[in-house]
């Protein structure tokens, strides 16, 4: 089976692809005095412009031409424009020694290696050490590889050699990640990550996948359920710094990985790799799970409020009808006593002729039983949700551990 490549065919054609605009152009393939003196040192004019034009790939983007290919035309003339020479790369290298001989002069004037196996491979994957502990993205480490390879001016490999060098440094890199988590793990710790591959008592899921399960809706009993999640993974004890000391980014991967395998598939690992992909499944599973317990808290909270905000809506809508009736009324009786007052009779004689006075005490008990809070808030309705949170609250506030900043300080120790 042929090994998978680490690079897509639009990274393999960017990496040691040349400039393609002019600004980028005389960036990378403009000719010192010191240059331009050793290049005007040929006789022929083909002969320094081929000269020219293999230091620029020497340079960049770090290769030697090959006898049957041709420079780019933006390049070519560039460097013809420099050398007041025409353009005449059929010209060049009528005799195959000339290139030769041009390849030698330049590595031994300019300081060019060729990349040998023997002497710089391993120096190459050592030189990715580093990084392929942050990421395994292969556009990446290829970019740094031909920065440090470029830096001591050893021309490039091929794109099948670089991607070796980066696969090997990415799989070295991934070995050690899977040794430092399993580093401090004790026999307990080991033999409590692989019974998270076992069925549940009584269910026919294993502890991984039910751990891995998301909250189906914001109700107290998923809650609950959630939290029984984190203490079993709590249960766990894992040595408190472990994983810390890595690279986010490749922690996330190895969960991620994890994530999307089988229990089946993970017991089939080798046993490093297996017990190092649960530690970081464990990390990552112990974020999610805290900040889906938390979403629930807000998410019943935040129903409380709309149902209590719905019931006064509601409640306010029922009673409109008899507000409304009492608005007129009172309105009657206002405008009676305003006239009982205009033409100085008996106020109270006026409000019995709009309606009996005993009539008129069961109206104003009527209205005072429909008037809401002076604050007209739906707020005291809260406590009607009491029992729905009451369930949940103590198992919720001893399974997470708050802290605050001083200024929060005071709502904290409340």
């Amino acid at each position: 089976m042929p090994r998978r490549s680490i690079f897509t065919a639009v990274e393999r054609a960017s990496l040691l692809a040349l400039p393609d605009n002019q600004d980028e152009l005389i960036k990378q393939y403009t000719f010192t005095e010191d240059d331009l003196r050793i290049i005007r040192a040929h006789r022929r004019p083909a002969n320094r412009l081929g000269f020219a034009v293999q230091l620029c790939y020497m340079r960049f983007p770090g290769v030697i031409l090959g006898v049957d290919d041709e420079p780019q035309q933006p390049l070519l003339h560039y460097v013809a424009s420099q050398l007041n020479v025409p353009v005449s790369w059929k010209e060049y290298g009528d005799r195959p020694q000339t290139r030769r001989e041009h390849l030698v002069e330049l590595q031994s004037i300019f300081g060019f290696q060729t990349f040998k196996t023997t002497v710089h491979y391993r120096t190459a994957v050592q030189s990715l050490d580093g990084l392929a502990r942050q990421t395994d993205k292969g556009i990446v480490l290829a970019i740094a590889l031909i920065q440090f390879l470029r830096g001591r001016q050893i021309l490039l490999p091929t794109i099948d050699v670089i991607e070796r060098i980066c696969a090997e440094a990415s799989t070295k890199a991934t070995r050690r990640i899977f040794r430092t988590l399993t580093a401090t793990l004790t026999e307990t710790h080991r033999r409590g990550l692989d019974a998270l591959l076992k069925l549940r008592e009584e269910s026919k899921v294993s502890v991984l996948t039910w751990l891995r399960e998301p909250p189906v809706a914001p109700k107290a009993r998923n809650l609950l359920e959630h939290i029984d999640r984190l203490k079993t993974i709590e249960a766990l004890d894992l040595p408190e710094k472990v994983g810390r000391e890595l690279h986010q980014n490749r922690l996330l991967k190895i969960a991620r990985e994890g994530g999307q395998m089988t229990p089946q598939h993970l017991a089939e690992l080798e046993t490093v790799r297996r017990h190092a992909t649960l530690v970081a499944v464990m990390l990552e599973s112990k974020a999610t799970v805290i900040d889906e317990i938390v979403d629930l808290n807000d998410r019943i909270i935040g129903s409380l409020f709309n149902r209590a905000k719905h019931r006064q809506e509601q409640d306010f809508q029922d009673a409109s009808k008899a507000i409304n009736e009492k608005v007129r009324l009172y309105g009657r009786v206002g405008q009676a006593i305003l006239t009982a007052k205009a033409e100085g009779t008996d106020p109270f004689e006026a409000i019995e002729r709009v309606l009996p006075w005993p009539a008129f005490e069961r109206s104003v008990a009527e209205a005072q039983k429909l008037a809401q809070g002076e604050d007209f808030d739906f707020l005291p309705r809260l406590a009607d949700g009491y029992g729905r949170i009451h369930g949940y609250t103590g198992a919720f506030l001893n399974a997470l551990h708050f802290q605050a900043s001083s200024a929060a300080r005071d709502v904290f120790d409340a």
